[in-house]
């Protein structure tokens, strides 16, 4: 069975036959500009090297190794050879925030939507970094052990919702102190610590929690979800509708903390970045600051390698382009008294 590196790249493949089309109508387009000028026989008598039908060889031709370049550059892949791999990476926890605040809309559906669907996205990325969950709210608490599955640690996102910590409210703390501990004791500068949250914190002993993170040598990544201007809650009880009342009976609006978020990044020498209502950063961070990080040796497996076929269709389409021109030249060139007869 063929299998193809970038499948979307076939797509393409329907500009053969517009290139096919394009040809043939500017072909008939030629002859009827050749024909409008003199009839057939004056041209045989005048010109002979004139063709008022271009063959349609050249076109096919063409054709055929566009098609062969286009299927190529998809990369057609068959068979397979075993390689044996030593895993590298980094150790990355990821602390997602799932207080009630994060179902604010000013991001796109909510903040702990967007935050799930890009984790997702950044996960696809990984190649040997060992990933782990930890969702906290006003506690935290490990919801994916490190791991190399990287299914397993989706089913746990995808299974992560707000009230799925039973203690309300935002502890930054606990967030961090858990995430530390995820690390199950490991050193080296290969962990790092990516914290998604609105920055609201509720409980306090966040600066003891970093001096922990700076004592291990975890560097806190924080990306902010939400807006400065804030966006109101909605309310616990879907059916009735509303948004979230504090005791006072006033709506309370959740506004994004950048303030907290730069210092905790800050203090361990890592990055904050402010999420937008569409992108939170999360695959450019991981390009920039945590691919780069010192990596983990892992153990040595084997892994399946597909086998890239392209030069079977690539050479075939160098040949075509190269006997193209000289068909071409053969076919141009004017025709003797004995050819025409």
């Amino acid at each position: 069975m063929i299998l193809w590196y970038k499948p979307v790249l076939l797509f393409l493949l329907v500009l053969v036959p517009l290139a096919l089309l394009l040809f043939f109508l500017a072909n008939r387009q030629r002859q009827r500009d050749l024909e409008r000028f003199a009839a057939a026989p004056l041209w045989a008598k005048f010109s002979p090297g004139t063709r008022l039908h271009s063959p349609a060889w050249p076109a096919v031709v063409s054709a055929v190794a566009l098609a062969l370049l286009v299927a190529a550059a998809a990369g057609p892949q068959w068979g397979f050879r075993w390689q044996e791999v030593r895993g590298k990476g980094i150790d990355l926890v990821i602390a997602l925030d799932t207080s009630r605040s994060m179902l604010a809309q000013d991001v796109t559906p909510n903040r702990l939507e967007r935050a799930k669907l890009e984790i997702q996205d950044l996960v696809r990325k990984l190649r040997g970094d060992r990933v782990a969950l930890v969702a906290f709210a006003g506690t935290a608490f490990i919801q994916c052990p490190l791991t190399l599955d990287y299914s397993a640690f989706l089913e746990t996102l995808r299974a992560t919702e707000v009230g799925i910590v039973p203690r309300g409210g935002t502890s930054l703390a606990a967030a961090i102190r858990t995430a530390l501990a995820a690390f199950e004791g490991h050193e080296g500068k290969h962990r790092a610590l990516l914290l998604l949250t609105d920055g609201e914190d509720n409980e306090g002993g966040v600066e003891e929690a970093l001096e922990l993170a700076a004592q291990a040598g975890v560097r806190i990544y924080t990306v902010g979800v939400g807006s400065s201007e804030g966006e109101l809650i909605p309310a616990a009880d879907k059916g009735q509708g509303g948004f979230l009342k504090n005791r006072q009976g006033q709506v309370v609006k959740s506004r994004l903390d950048e303030g907290t978020l730069r210092k905790i990044a800050d203090k361990t020498e890592g990055v904050f970045v402010r999420g937008s209502a569409s992108d939170l950063g999360l695959e450019s961070l991981y390009e920039e600051y945590l691919a780069k990080l010192d990596k983990r040796e892992g153990k040595s497996t084997l892994e399946k390698r597909m086998e890239h076929r392209f030069l079977w269709l690539l050479v075939p389409a160098w040949m075509l382009l190269v006997v193209e021109p000289a068909w071409l030249a053969r076919i141009a060139r004017p025709r003797t008294e004995k050819e025409q007869t």
